[in-house]
């Protein structure tokens, strides 16, 4: 069952142009920045009380969010849904006759289960689901 809003991901070219730039504005210390080289990423979080921003830079040529960049430049590129049985809802979704971009959960770059919905979902949005 859908919890909430989980995170808000934004992809980036400098994820530490972007970092920098964001606690300057708002007066914040500087998050880690974690590599995920199985996946050719770098992610860092910001908690914003129950809702967080999830900073992504894409170090391939060629992934998801590589094309995004190119195609629009830094900004929103999806939104995460939380759930406490992402298989189930997976299920549901596609019962519905919504495409999924991940047919089952697979380990994201958090390291948590997840699954995007494909962009007829939401009118060309990107919707991730993830265990909490």
């Amino acid at each position: 069952m859908i919890k909430g809003v989980g995170h808000i991901g934004l992809g980036v070219k400098d994820i530490h142009a972007s970092l920098e730039a964001f606690a300057r504005t708002f007066n914040v210390p500087v998050p880690e920045v974690k590599e995920v080289p199985e996946k050719q990423m770098k992610v860092a979080l910001v908690q914003l009380g129950p809702i967080s921003l999830e900073f992504l830079q894409d170090d391939s040529e060629n992934g998801m969010l590589a094309k995004f960049i190119r195609e629009k430049g830094d900004g929103i590129h999806h939104f995460c849904v939380d759930t406490d049985d992402i298989d189930g809802d997976v299920e549901v979704i596609k019962s519905r006759g919504v495409e999924m971009m991940h047919q089952e959960p697979v380990i994201g770059v958090r390291g948590k289960r997840i699954a995007f919905m494909g962009a007829n979902a939401l009118t060309g949005i990107p919707i991730e689901m993830s265990e909490p």
